[in-house]
């Protein structure tokens, strides 16, 4: 009886020895062009047909060099993992320990940052160059699972075989993004491995769940810090008779006075004091505060010439717009399902309803709420340049899109109806 991708993956939980067998002759197959007993999973698959159009070779392990120890600590210091690190810990490392696995975390470019777990384990990942400062970026070293779920931006499992690399296929590895929770944007990837017989179908839920309770920890944080910039802008506020409010460092507002609140005002990344103009704020007067910013509007109208929209999808998890105009030029990175919103209006430059965007989306049109609700984010940042029934760039706007050189890695964790679609062809734009 023929096996189904779903079957290896249960007989991996019973009979490790044999699944692997079948994984080996299906990557055998799959890598060298021939009929493979069994599909690869679609996950998988996908990921070796990124690998193979990029020229990564399977049989050989290049990959760029360790980062050093004062490298590896200063990005300890400054990202925001560290928040959640008891949080992994706690979830993760008793029960890896015992079933020799290793816990694994790594930042938002594939560089493991921690590693913790089984001693046996941890020498064996010596062995594959899973140490400390190394780069595992899924371009780099294959399918695996630190950068494949930074590439997908959900958990995968990727047992024996199923890497990309040769040296790796004695190795099962289960991994989950880390995402701020305000954005979307990743921040890292938590990722339990170990030798292939420790594999078990039941990980890939346990890491999702670990993940997912780490982000909430980040939600915490969050809330914590916009409170204590609250305290100091209470009484700065207090004497301020017009409109102002108090946004973080970066741009969550904490308080407000004299105008409706906004939750987030997007500001460019090198926001300096001063008279500035800032969307959809208009001009308006910087102050730096303990830990934020204090911002004042101005009473003149915000100048609305020729306004030029460039969305730049071309880097996995660097997307982002940049809207330039006679009153400047700022720009905004976008979250993964914001990069897909702002390629759908750009591609239907007439508009598109709700519901169209509900179908293109999710391949479902009742879920207009959805929509609604996420277009809703996109006008705070965008909105002086967005028209509604039907969702739309301003008309006066001109609007360039920059997309992969390849059309197969357009927005390649997107499983968007429309965007699959944009992947078979190089001539949307």
């Amino acid at each position: 009886m023929a096996l189904s991708p779903t079957d290896v993956t249960h007989l991996a939980a019973v009979d490790a020895a044999r699944a692997a067998r079948v994984l080996s002759e299906v990557r055998s197959a799959t890598l060298s062009g021939q009929r493979a007993p069994v599909a690869p999973r679609p996950v998988i698959e996908q990921s070796w047909g990124r690998l193979l159009r990029s020229g990564v070779d399977p049989d050989h392990d290049f990959r760029s060099g360790l980062l050093s120890r004062e490298e590896v600590q200063r990005r300890r210091e400054t990202t925001a993992l560290r928040h959640v690190l008891p949080v992994l810990r706690e979830g993760l490392l008793s029960v890896a320990d015992v079933a020799h696995h290793i816990m694994v975390v790594a930042d938002d470019e594939g560089r493991v940052l921690w590693r913790e777990g089984n001693s046996s384990v941890l020498r064996k990942a010596d062995g594959l160059g899973f140490e400390l400062g190394a780069d595992w970026r899924e371009s780099v070293v294959g399918t695996n699972g630190v950068g494949t779920p930074a590439v997908v931006r959900r958990p995968v499992q990727v047992f024996a075989s199923e890497h990309f690399q040769r040296s790796q296929t004695s190795w099962t590895c289960t991994g989950a993004p880390i995402t701020d929770p305000r954005d979307g944007r990743l921040i890292g990837v938590v990722d339990v491995s170990g030798p292939l017989e420790t594999m078990h179908p039941a990980t890939l839920a346990w890491v999702d769940s670990v993940a997912k309770l780490a982000e909430a920890r980040l939600r915490e944080v969050h809330l914590a810090s916009l409170e204590r910039l609250r305290a100091v802008a209470a009484p700065v506020l207090a004497r301020i008779a017009g409109r102002a409010l108090v946004v973080d460092r970066d741009g969550w507002t904490a308080a407000v006075t004299g105008m409706p609140y906004q939750n987030r005002i997007a500001l460019p990344k090198s926001l300096a004091p001063g008279r500035r103009w800032l969307p959809p704020l208009g001009p308006c007067s910087v102050e730096p505060l303990a830990g934020g910013w204090l911002l004042r509007p101005a009473d003149e109208p915000v100048p609305v010439g020729a306004t030029r929209i460039v969305l730049d999808l071309r880097q996995p998890r660097r997307w982002s717009v940049t809207v330039s105009g006679s009153a400047g030029s700022w720009s905004h990175e976008l979250s993964p399902r914001h990069a897909e919103l702002m390629y759908l209006l750009a591609l239907h430059r007439t508009g598109r309803s709700a519901a169209g965007l509900a179908e293109d989306v999710f391949g479902d049109a009742g879920r207009t709420v959805t929509v609604r609700a996420e277009m809703s984010r996109v006008r705070r940042y965008l909105g002086a340049f967005l028209e509604h029934r039907p969702y739309r760039f301003r008309e006066d706007a001109e609007v360039e899109v920059l997309l992969p050189d390849d059309p197969h890695d357009l927005l390649p964790h997107s499983t968007a109806p429309a965007v699959t679609r944009g992947r078979m062809s190089a001539e949307a734009f």
